[in-house]
């Protein structure tokens, strides 16, 4: 009985599929991704705000269009739509137009100007940003065996593995150029072939604009030996189970998805050296405005944690930025 309550065997890809996005998936459960992991998204309005001059920016280099989208890919509950479209300035706010993309029912109390849609909308004008989305685009994950031999890797609803079947085709040949594995005994990998046709098919909505990914990320001179598959559940990791209790993620090869585009411009930068450039530091205000200016001293010293929780070594200022321009220059260039 408890054999057949574990389900069949199947590769990650769809048990991860069916754990997050399924009827009872994860991500449909009422308290939403802010009930279990905190994003920068959720760690300061800062964020936002700077999405916002990030958006003020691109608005710039297209010169100034009579409507601006922006494109807020896995929006959970709307929270850095409605965050980027209220820190807009006025003249911008007027022809800005939001767009939440994401699977579950549209969250009561959402500003009307924000559309609620499942796929993103062709055809922008704009900034598609995309906030930790691209690490829960489930993949398959592969595994050496004892005869130094790439195989996938089976699980059940369960959380319990086994190896399955060698890995081949396209996917092989994902892994021999993007994460090749020594010949070891236990080595892992997560082929990220989904998230670049993924990543791919979003930037193709963009008319003119850029489009933004942001995440956890190694690239293929620093690729962890054992992969990064894990799950998370009120706010702690745990062990990656398909059955719809957690989250399942894993860190995104950035630099796949990167090629993945074909276009020009593209580049990769830490959220460290991002935010900086859009005007979140994390300096502390002068000691001397303390006794000047105490109520205001003690509004930019909250100010300056939160930015430095953003922008912190090891922590969220690591995420690294997919920045891919598309038919407009740099806006994030010194």
């Amino acid at each position: 009985m408890a054999a057949e309550a574990a389900g069949e065997w199947q590769g990650w890809r769809a048990a991860a599929e069916a754990a997050l996005y399924g009827p009872d998936g994860f991500y449909r459960r009422p308290e939403g991704p802010a009930g279990h992991f905190r994003t920068s998204v959720h760690a300061s309005p800062l964020f936002a705000q700077a999405v916002a001059r990030l958006l003020c920016r691109v608005d710039e280099a297209l010169g100034r269009p009579a409507e601006l989208g922006f494109v807020d890919m896995a929006a959970g509950r709307g929270e850095l739509a409605a965050g980027v479209l209220a820190a807009l300035p006025a003249e911008v706010a007027a022809r800005a137009r939001g767009y939440a993309v994401e699977i579950t029912e549209r969250p009561e109390g959402l500003h009307h100007r924000i559309e609620w849609l499942a796929e993103p909308p062709k055809g922008i004008t704009g900034l598609l940003f995309a906030n930790e989305w691209l690490d829960n685009v489930p993949v398959e994950v592969a595994e050496v065996d004892s005869a130094g031999e790439a195989r996938r890797v089976l699980v059940r609803e369960d959380g319990r593995e086994r190896l399955g079947e060698p890995v081949s085709g396209a996917e092989a040949g994902w892994l021999a150029r993007w994460w090749p594995l020594p010949a070891e005994e236990g080595a892992r990998a997560e082929i990220g072939l989904p998230r670049d046709e993924a990543w791919a098919t979003a930037v193709a909505t963009v008319e003119r604009g850029l489009a933004v990914a942001v995440d956890y990320a190694h690239t293929r001179d620093a690729r962890p030996p054992f992969g990064t598959l894990t799950g998370f559940r009120e706010g702690r990791a745990t062990a990656p189970v398909p059955d719809g209790s957690c989250d399942i993620t894993a860190h995104v090869a950035l630099d796949a998805c990167l090629d993945a585009c074909a276009l020009p411009g593209g580049r990769l930068l830490t959220q460290r050296d991002a935010l900086r450039t859009l005007g979140i530091s994390g300096a502390r205000p002068s000691l001397a405005m303390a006794s000047t200016q105490p109520t205001a001293y003690v509004r930019a010293l909250a100010s300056a944690g939160e930015a430095a929780e953003l922008t912190a070594a090891g922590g969220l200022g690591d995420f690294r930025w997919l920045l891919q321009p598309v038919g407009v220059a740099d806006v994030l260039a010194d």
